[in-house]
């Protein structure tokens, strides 16, 4: 890995036509049984080959085994019933069919760890890995056992941190939370939020990041975005809190946003992810306007803090818009590491 402004995706890339309906998130997978099973693995290798040969330093999985970031995990816990269903509004932004909690969560067994074995039995450059955070589990969920947000945080905080350990055993270097939903419920991020990513980061010896953006390049996000006027300051709410937790990196949107530079500031001291891809178009930037946008917050973080990324996931982009993508981020990103040597 580059010592200097490492790379990577947030998470997620687009699946190959034969596993999954390109280009759509909760696509139903295309394969049955056994065949699904090798074809999740065979597209997980894929997306980490073609990472490295877009040149980026840090590798995920990208998401090829899950058909979403957050439910694919909740299927594999025991209390949740994905029959019985509701539509409940997401981020308090769009509607969505999501599975109900009927009684005490539990994770009976791991979820990825056996896909990490295989990710880093297949490269040796550094693996991230995304998980859900706590807040923006119970937010894509409906709730009938526990009653309590906060309550329900806590326990999927405490299996996260079972299954975050169990992917630091299988060789991972950085396990990240994804948590869009840090930008919405403000008072929640105050009261126990933070605590809760905390306690689903307990005890690990990895580095630890947490995502907070602005969501996928899908109509639902764009148009919220458009309501949100020339500044976007939800940052401001989260970021002082997140400066004093013992998450190691955070993981924010930049290019193409409005969101004022200088938030980036109140991260100071921490490692931070920095999204220098726009997700929700499918123009693909050119290397100069990644380094542009790279030089313009070196102001607020310290060179050796900053690892280039994207906004968010490019699961619903086109495959090759996600591989002309990557390869900017790495030249653009190339380009500003030779002007600070």
């Amino acid at each position: 890995m580059s010592a200097l402004l490492p790379t990577s995706t947030v998470g997620s890339l687009p699946k190959p036509a034969w596993l999954s309906e390109p280009e759509k998130l909760w696509s139903p997978w295309k394969l049955e049984g056994a065949e699904l099973t090798e074809g999740k693995r065979d597209a997980l290798l894929l997306a980490a080959g073609e990472q490295r040969a877009a040149g980026l330093d840090i590798v995920s999985d990208g998401e090829q085994t899950r058909q979403h970031f957050v439910t694919t995990f909740i299927e594999h816990l025991s209390g949740v019933d994905f029959e019985n269903r509701e539509t409940v509004r997401i981020r308090d932004r769009y509607d969505a069919s999501v599975p109900t909690v009927v009684g005490t969560v539990g994770r009976e067994r791991p979820v990825f760890a056996d896909d990490a074995k295989t990710l880093r039995a297949h490269t040796d450059a550094p693996i991230k890995w995304a998980l859900p955070g706590p807040m923006t589990m119970i937010d894509t969920l409906a709730d009938k056992h526990y009653g309590s947000r906060e309550e329900l945080a806590w326990e999927f905080a405490a299996i996260l941190n079972q299954e975050a350990k169990e992917l630091e055993a299988a060789g991972v270097d950085i396990i990240q939370f994804d948590e869009p939903a840090f930008n919405v419920f403000f008072d929640d991020v105050k009261d126990w939020g933070v605590a809760a990513l905390e306690r689903a980061a307990e005890g690990l010896r990895c580095e630890t990041a947490v995502h907070i953006c602005y969501g996928y390049g899908i109509k639902a996000n764009t148009d919220w975005k458009a309501t949100l006027g020339a500044e976007w300051r939800q940052y401001e709410e989260s970021f002082p809190l997140l400066q004093q937790s013992n998450i190691d990196i955070v993981s924010l949107e930049r290019h193409n946003s409005h969101v004022p530079v200088d938030l980036i500031g109140l991260l100071r001291g921490k490692k931070v992810m920095v999204g220098a891809i726009d997700v929700a178009t499918d123009a693909v930037e050119t290397p100069d306007e990644v380094a542009a946008t790279l030089r313009g917050v070196l102001e607020f973080v310290d060179a050796d803090k900053l690892l280039p990324s994207t906004n968010c996931g490019m699961a619903p982009l086109a495959r090759d818009v996600a591989r002309g993508k990557m390869s900017a981020l790495a030249a653009g990103a190339a380009i500003v590491r030779a002007e600070l040597a």
